[in-house]
């Protein structure tokens, strides 16, 4: 089983047409799946629901706490990218040493998934597929790349993930 923990970031948020603000619905990952046809057996709960610039540490210990709880050892985070990394780190810190059979992969979108035009679907998919098939340990997926918590780095000239390394 998959577990996916939802803590808000671009992928969920959604557009407000007569304030012009984007916010926070419920999470659009049930449609998302629907929509992909996936055959996976996955579990989602809702951690929070935050712009990552908004997370703090007491945040970063909410996640680290239910991926220690989770009996899965496959784990997807939905989070947002301006601190995705960050918080990948946090998480190999103070996981990584404790629990070196779980593959844990964060990943989100760049632009919201109601909105058209995202890679919410491709970075989704491509986390689910990681997860599935990656050795143990905390890892970013998006961009169509899988890189190390202590490598990944977002690059924000070119609005990508990439590697320090």
């Amino acid at each position: 089983m998959i577990q996916i923990f939802v803590t808000g970031g671009t992928l969920d948020k959604d557009y407000d047409p007569i304030t012009g603000n984007l916010f926070f619905p419920s999470t659009h990952l049930p449609k998302m799946l629907s929509q992909a046809n996936f055959s996976l057996d996955i579990k989602t709960r809702v951690l929070f629901k935050k712009d990552s610039l908004d997370i703090e540490d007491a945040d970063r210990k909410i996640i680290l706490q239910a991926c220690k709880e989770t009996e899965s050892k496959q784990i997807v985070i939905i989070h947002g990218t301006d601190t995705m990394a960050k918080t990948a780190r946090y998480l190999h810190l103070y996981l990584n040493k404790y629990f070196f059979d779980k593959t844990i992969i964060l990943t989100g979108a760049m632009r919201p998934f109601n909105l058209g035009h995202s890679d919410a679907m491709f970075n989704l998919g491509g986390a689910l597929m990681a997860v599935k098939n990656t050795r143990p340990g905390i890892f970013v997926v998006m961009n169509g790349q899988l890189l190390t918590a202590q490598e990944v780095v977002k690059n924000k000239t070119l609005g990508v993930f990439e590697s320090s390394i």
